[in-house]
């Protein structure tokens, strides 16, 4: 069909589902059936179908289309921060994933001070499928009434016990524990610990896992300090409050508070990194494996991770719901120059 013909039969303007199916002598669902992945129609139909759109610019109004089914195909994805690195690599694999199942995402931000149950009113005004709550805590009362609606909620990278919800998470007891015994290993006997944010159970599973192996090889924590949040700037000013009591390895929280840390002790104090002073972080960001940093840390198992969230939406969406459970996940530990024994950049 000609570009001239087009113009003249819509008058420039764009092409409804209705127009479409007239043009083609076919039913208005048999439109909508041609861009649903799983309806039943033949192949040679859809291509039909999808040929005329293309020709007549034709594209299916998803805003009107989730009215008739009632189905907005939309998982509202809830994060506090995006400070640490982590986090947008996790958005970008998240959803990446989740357009592969035909689902899209919306992301609702969290203040600072605010919880994730005051944006719950916003996610039902939205009427998301689905949520995935990560880098925030949300609430056993929050989640049971979320669920109450029948949409399911995944918890990634954090746990919340008797929270009600699909949880998946690495291993983060057990990767401390790695850190620990790999310090130890190495001759390290004054080790220090530079926790994040208090109430997030990332921070609280991290500390517990180090301490614990510790106690149980009978070593005491040489020296502690505050991060209270996952930042740059957090883990710098924690590195210069640690630096008096000459630790001989530290732990950090996370990498991007490691890579400040590594910073403040260099620049600052004029320690060698890990000659005088080893640094261990959590997480592999991409900025652990730079030259200036080759941070030893624990690398979170995104990929599987993500896998994990995206299957269980997948399946709970299209069949019957599942009952909650939790995925945890082991992280590998990677060595790298930040640590005696690491490899040289």
């Amino acid at each position: 069909m000609a570009g001239s013909d087009i113009g003249r039969q819509t008058g420039g303007k764009p092409v409804t589902a209705r127009e479409l199916a007239r043009q083609l002598g076919v039913s208005q669902s048999t439109i909508s059936r041609a861009y649903s992945q799983h309806a039943s129609i033949a192949p040679a139909m859809r291509a039909r179908v999808l040929e005329a759109a293309e020709t007549l610019r034709y594209q299916p109004n998803v805003i009107a289309r989730s009215l008739t089914t009632r189905r907005s195909n939309i998982v509202g994805i809830v994060m506090a921060t995006m400070t640490n690195p982590f986090y947008p690599e996790m958005l970008e694999q998240l959803t990446k994933a989740l357009q592969q199942i035909g689902l899209q995402t919306l992301l609702f931000h969290v203040p600072p001070g605010q919880e994730v149950d005051s944006e719950l009113p916003l996610l039902m005004q939205y009427q998301v499928e689905a949520v995935v709550i990560a880098s925030a805590t949300i609430s056993s009362a929050m989640a049971r009434e979320w669920t109450a609606t029948g949409r399911p909620a995944v918890l990634i990278n954090r746990t919340v016990p008797d929270a009600g919800v699909t949880t998946v998470s690495c291993d983060n007891e057990l990767g401390a524990r790695q850190i620990a015994d790999y310090l130890l290993a190495r001759g390290h006997r004054r080790l220090a610990y530079v926790s994040g944010k208090p109430d997030t159970s990332t921070n609280v599973e991290r500390e517990r896992g180090f301490r614990g192996r510790l106690q149980q090889q009978g070593v005491a924590l040489h020296a502690q300090a505050a991060g209270t949040e996952y930042s740059y700037a957090a883990g710098y000013q924690a590195a210069l409050e640690l630096a008096p009591s000459r630790p001989d390895a530290v732990f950090f929280a996370n990498d991007i508070m490691a890579v400040g840390g590594m910073d403040a002790f260099r620049y600052e104090r004029g320690l060698r990194v890990p000659d005088d002073v080893a640094i261990v972080g959590f997480d592999d960001i991409p900025m652990a494996s730079w030259p200036s940093y080759q941070l030893t840390t624990v690398q979170q198992p995104l990929e599987q991770m993500v896998a994990a969230t995206v299957s269980f939406l997948g399946e709970t969406l299209v069949g019957p719901p599942r009952d909650p459970c939790m995925h945890i996940i082991p992280g590998t530990l990677i060595e790298r120059a930040s640590t005696r024994g690491g490899a040289k950049p």
